[in-house]
């Protein structure tokens, strides 16, 4: 489903990713982990759009969309829960929800896709007339989540879905997402915690100082030494 091929991407000076090919298959959860300022960040922004890449290329269904803008891609079936939620907090949940969907026009498969992320966040429903900037820090990484559901992606970027919340929350926003890929959506997802993340991914990338340096299966990750050494606690 998507491609990236030796992405070169700098920030001024720094070269932030050098080299970097991944790939994810229709159907997959596939997981990057690495320190902070690895560049998993910078990988994401890059595939939205948002960073341009100084060399390497970015195929969405065997399509070149390297220079396609962030707008086009969204089009394409690419969208994105930021780091950070970024929810617009002094607009309503339900106006957050509707932002997702703007640029779409067919009104009644928008409604029905409300009620699924209502179906599948009940809180938001519950408070779809609340400011955002109101929620707690859980329920503004589901309307994050359901923001990004609402343009209908074909794959889901996911940017530190669990960082700042408590782990029955962890666990809670894990379990959603195995239950938004098992619907169908392609999840490229970028996590501090590796041990939750390498559980529900079929394969996962380990991206150090801008390189891909290991990769493989979420399962035989979770067994390299080396991975328990550096991110799993031993």
């Amino acid at each position: 489903m998507l491609e990236v091929q030796n992405l070169d991407v700098y920030f001024g000076v720094i070269h932030a990713l050098k080299k970097v090919s991944l790939t994810v298959r229709d159907g997959e959860i596939v997981t990057l982990i690495g320190a902070n300022g690895a560049g998993k960040t910078t990988i994401l922004r890059t595939i939205s759009g948002l960073k341009k890449p100084a060399d390497g290329k970015i195929l969405l269904f065997g399509q070149d969309i390297t220079h396609t803008s962030s707008q086009g891609r969204v089009r394409a079936g690419i969208s994105q829960a930021p780091e950070g939620r970024r929810v617009f907090s002094s607009m309503s949940v339900l106006e957050n929800l509707e932002l997702g969907a703007y640029l779409r026009k067919d009104k009644q498969a928008i409604a029905a896709d409300l009620r699924k992320v209502y179906d599948l966040f009940p809180i938001l429903s519950d408070r779809k007339k609340q400011a955002a900037g109101t929620l707690s820090g859980g329920e503004q990484q589901m309307l994050a989540i359901g923001r990004a559901l609402m343009s209908r992606p074909k794959i889901l970027l996911l940017d530190e879905p669990s960082m700042g919340l408590a782990p029955l929350l962890v666990q809670e926003i894990f379990a959603i997402i195995k239950d938004i890929n098992s619907t169908g959506t392609t999840i490229l997802l970028v996590e501090q915690n590796a041990s939750m993340a390498l559980q529900i991914a079929n394969r996962a990338y380990v991206l150090e100082t801008g390189s891909i340096v290991l990769s493989g299966t979420g399962a035989d990750l979770m067994q390299s030494d080396e991975i328990r050494k550096a991110y799993l606690g031993g």
